[in-house]
Order: structure tokens, then sequence, then C-alpha cells
């Protein structure tokens, strides 16, 4: 497939690692639990079954974690990629209502609506529920998706219409723990 001439444009326009909900100052705490997929590990590329349902099959990947802390009273999941070209990090899956007692999602869990009870998606890419898998733009060069999860020490109450803002703005200064995965996806 020949190159993009969009893509080669905008190569150098990314969001950056430093506008992810993960850099915010009100949203810091230890990262005392891990992060995994058996789909793969920290900074290696997401495998195809897991692109964007414009192009592939949409399936979100599995995910474990290690005990959060004890008094954590929900886990927030935020899936974001900084390599954008945007301005800011595009929102690959917003989920909250995650039971701190579960030690992962299986995969597709992520799916709308979830076959996990208390899971609700707040509006992501493209305004989509729930996972929308890798798309960026071919020839834009490596993206990283980055899977960060949050422990909450209460259980935010949010419209059903919830966004990112809405989350980001429930969590602050209720982040008792965190932990964080990256994968990434180039078409090119």
């Amino acid at each position: 497939m020949p190159a993009n001439p969009l893509g080669h444009a905008l190569r150098n326009r990314r969001a950056g690692h430093h506008t992810l909900v993960w850099a915010r100052p009100d949203l810091q705490a230890p990262e005392n639990f891990t992060l995994t997929s058996p789909a793969f590990t920290h900074g290696t590329p997401i495998p195809e079954r897991h692109r964007g349902r414009l192009f592939g099959a949409n399936i979100s990947p599995a995910l474990a974690w290690t005990s959060p802390p004890a008094d954590t009273a929900e886990l927030v999941l935020i899936v974001q990629d900084p390599d954008a070209p945007t301005g800011k990090p595009a929102t690959h899956a917003l989920t909250v209502g995650i039971d701190p007692s579960l030690s992962g999602i299986p995969e597709d869990g992520l799916a709308h609506p979830s076959p996990i009870g208390g899971l609700k998606h707040g509006k992501g890419a493209l305004g989509h529920r729930g996972w929308a898998g890798p798309m960026p733009l071919r020839s834009h060069g490596p993206h990283s998706y980055v899977f960060q999860l949050f422990a909450l020490d209460y259980q935010p109450e949010l419209p059903d219409t919830f966004t990112l803002t809405d989350v980001v703005h429930a969590m602050a200064e209720h982040v008792i723990a965190r932990a964080r995965l990256d994968g990434t996806y180039a078409i090119r």
C-alpha cells in the first residue's frame, strides 16, 4: 500500500504523553499495583485482532491486574492515544464502575454494553462507547495506546452520558493508586 501523504505531513504533530490523564497533577498517586495483558507486553505492539472497528474486529484485549489497595472503592480505566495529531489524546476506552475485587477484564469485556455487571462506558473516540481499538492515521508512524487504571477511594456518581471531563473531575483528589500498561500500533 502506498504511503499516505497526510500521515507523512502530520508525522511530527502529536498530542504528547504530557497530555494524558496520567500526567495530571490532581490524579497522581503511588503506582503500587500492576496492569498487564496476555495479548501484549508493556511497550510492544497490540495484536491486529484488537484494531479499531473500521478495519478490524475491534475486540478489546484481556486485562489483568494485581490487587489494588484494600480501601479501593472503584477502579476506572482510561485508554488514550497521546500520538493523535489533534492536540489532545484520543480516548479509546473510558470505563467506570469496575469492582476492585475483580482481578481483570476478559477479552472483549470492554464491549458496549459490557458483559460484566456494573461497568459503564463514557464517550470515547468519535463518540463511541466501549472499546474503540487502534486506528492511527496510515503513515503517521507508531502510536502509543496507554491503558491507565486508577483506584479511587469512593464511587463517583456520574450522569448516564458521562464524558472524560466528567470522570476526571470526579476522580480529582480521590486516586489512591494507579497502574499503567502501554501498547503500540502503526499502519504503514
